[in-house]
């Protein structure tokens, strides 16, 4: 946000930043590892933000905790704010002189003037309601010098000159928007190219992925690059999706009857292959035959022992070592690390960007979200 020296508040610019590492707790800021996959570095932005900033007063809410950060990462891109901490302006402290006994959280002065504040730790909220709380501050005392001082400060510094690249930023997308799914993403391909083997390798990594019973964006950026590289199209890939789903209604009846639970795990998992509800409810009409071997249906494709060492990331609804005594309860071993002998890794958010989700991915070990174990744990 950019606040002009008369008050008007104006040029909000926000993008999510991928951190490559855990996203910490996700819970407080609600920012999802699936939203930031594909949003750029801060590398990348870093010349945007530099440009952002040249000429002008740094101000934030607690500006000794943002400065920190943002005089870090600049640094890391090898750029540098020509100014100290001292130099910039808190609207916390601020809150001192202009708010006596209101409080100093954002909230408390957002409160007092009548701002709003819907999404709070929301980046870009937050600094747009900043940035009304220092117009209100620059009405309440327009002639204070400090204001000016500070602008001369920030005005004659020398900024490094850069070339702002002008990335698209990437934004939280919000419930009202559906995300296309990624079958969408598939292209399709004239002649066919994909054979049975190469049929039977997307549809393992189908069968991984839908283990804990949701595809992560991680999974779905999987898929969708595994299908380009073994040359299928997206309509041979729907046509699988079908077989799999056919497979998974035939097993459902070998015992001739499909209980509740069994027809909310098939019409879930029809929901995440993109096959219609309509489909499922002529298979349940009537037993379906199991099929043969070279009918796409791919069984378990990880079976997990006792003995097999469990790896957790992230920060789960649980203490992790209430987790951790459940599983050793169930014959797993909980492992602090990933190296190969790993069999599994449990993560609070299945699409984490920590160390430990890129170095199972590197390895191939099959990554599940918290949900998966309940099922792991009564099996």
């Amino acid at each position: 946000m950019h606040v002009e020296p008369d008050g008007t508040v104006s040029n909000r610019w926000e993008t999510l930043v991928n951190p490559e590492r855990d996203l910490g707790p996700q819970h407080i800021h609600g920012i999802r590892a699936a939203d930031v996959l594909n949003a750029p570095v801060f590398d990348d932005i870093a010349h945007d933000v530099m440009g952002l900033l040249a000429g002008r007063v740094l101000v934030a809410h607690n500006v000794q905790f943002d400065y920190r950060f943002v005089s870090h990462e600049l640094g890391r891109a090898g750029l540098a704010i020509p100014f100290e901490v001292h130099d910039c302006l808190c609207t916390m402290k601020l809150a001192r002189r202009y708010l006596p006994g209101a409080g100093r959280s954002l909230k408390d002065c957002c409160d007092s003037f009548g701002v709003s504040l819907d999404n709070a730790h929301s980046a870009g909220d937050d600094a747009e309601a900043a940035a009304h709380v220092l117009s209100n501050y620059l009405h309440m005392d327009s002639e204070n010098p400090e204001w000016f001082s500070a602008l001369d400060r920030a005005y004659f510094a020398s900024w490094p000159a850069v070339t702002p690249k002008r990335q698209p930023p990437a934004l939280r997308p919000t419930t009202e928007e559906p995300q296309p799914h990624f079958l969408e993403r598939l292209v399709n391909r004239l002649p066919e190219v994909a054979g049975t083997d190469e049929h039977t390798a997307y549809l393992a990594m189908l069968d991984r992925a839908l283990m804990d019973r949701q595809i992560s964006a991680s999974e779905a950026n999987s898929l969708v690059a595994l299908a380009d590289e073994l040359g299928i199209s997206r309509s041979s890939a729907e046509q699988l999706h079908v077989d799999y789903m056919v497979a998974m209604l035939a097993a459902a009846w070998q015992d001739g009857v499909i209980t509740p639970e069994e027809e909310a795990d098939l019409r879930l998992v029809a929901g995440l292959l993109g096959i219609s509800q309509d489909s499922i409810t002529q298979g349940l009409a009537a037993p379906i035959a199991v099929q043969d071997t070279d009918s796409g249906a791919v069984g378990q494709s990880l079976v997990l022992a006792a003995g097999d060492k469990v790896v957790l990331t992230g920060e789960m609804s649980r203490d992790r070592s209430e987790i951790e005594a459940d599983l050793r309860a169930a014959g797993f071993v909980p492992h602090p690390a990933i190296t190969k002998a790993v069999k599994l890794l449990v993560a609070a958010d299945p699409d984490s960007l920590s160390g430990k989700a890129k170095k199972a991915r590197a390895y191939g070990i099959t990554v599940v979200g918290e949900s998966y174990l309940s099922k792991l744990l009564s099996a």
